[in-house]
């Protein structure tokens, strides 16, 4: 039985992962725990270092599970590799070593969101939305689909919506990349507008036709590579296993 985690990014809850759950064969076991501050975990508080992230998602976050961290679950999820024992893998959906890049969104763009985020949080999370959405073949569709999975308003308070923006500006996963604690894949989609082109190039997989929410685009494509991957990932491991025995 293979176990994904999958962990979602800025303002979303994990309801943004149920368009796959028709996709998932039996032998897969799924998890998609809330962020705190998020979702099923509103009332918590989102920590603003990693060892306290760490401390509340350990139970969430297991060793024996391939973590699938998409966007900012990614870069957190890659960042807490230094802080809880390592997975089997981790899976880097939409996500570079960074969220900024001078060849995606620069580092001028995200300020100038953040300060519009402390001017109106609600209208900013409402702009966001439709922005990582640009890439997407059929954007008012995947808009409504995201409106219905999320309704109109954030499942997270401002605090944590602002501690998360903060996360994406700092964050930085060039270390853990380079010198991983366990087996790190990166997918990205074809068409995603918030991944520069150096990270795209980084990817091992490519989602054709599929922008930065290929859970609402290509939700049975995304779910599909998923599976392929963790078995390929469960391959890897048994064959090393067997070299060292």
């Amino acid at each position: 039985m293979t176990k994904l985690v999958l962990l979602s990014g800025w303002g979303i809850d994990a309801r943004i992962w149920q368009p796959l759950s028709p996709y998932w064969p039996d032998d897969t076991e799924i998890q998609t725990p809330d962020w705190p501050g998020y979702g099923e975990r509103i009332h918590d508080v989102l920590p603003t270092t990693l060892p306290a992230l760490a401390a509340k998602m350990r139970g969430d976050l297991s060793c024996d599970s391939i973590w699938v961290g998409w966007s900012l679950g990614g870069l957190l999820a890659g960042a807490l590799l230094s802080h809880l024992p390592p997975p089997r893998a981790l899976v880097l959906v939409g996500a570079g070593a960074r969220f900024c890049s001078e060849d995606g969104v620069r580092p001028a763009e995200l300020a100038t969101f953040r300060r519009a985020f402390d001017r109106d949080p609600h209208a900013t999370w409402q702009h966001f939305l439709r922005w990582q959405l640009q890439g997407e073949p059929a954007v008012r569709i995947a808009h409504r689909r995201l409106l219905d999975l999320q309704g109109q308003y954030p499942s997270a308070s401002s605090q944590t919506l602002a501690t998360g923006l903060d996360q994406l500006a700092r964050l930085d996963l060039t270390h853990v990349l380079a010198s991983p604690p366990c087996p790190i894949h990166r997918l990205a989609g074809e068409r995603d507008r918030l991944m520069g082109k150096a990270a795209h190039q980084a990817a091992d997989r490519i989602l054709t036709d599929s922008g930065h929410c290929p859970m609402l685009s290509r939700p049975e494509a995304l779910a599909n590579h998923l599976v392929a991957l963790s078995r390929e990932i469960d391959l890897d491991r048994t064959s090393q296993g067997e070299v060292a025995s």
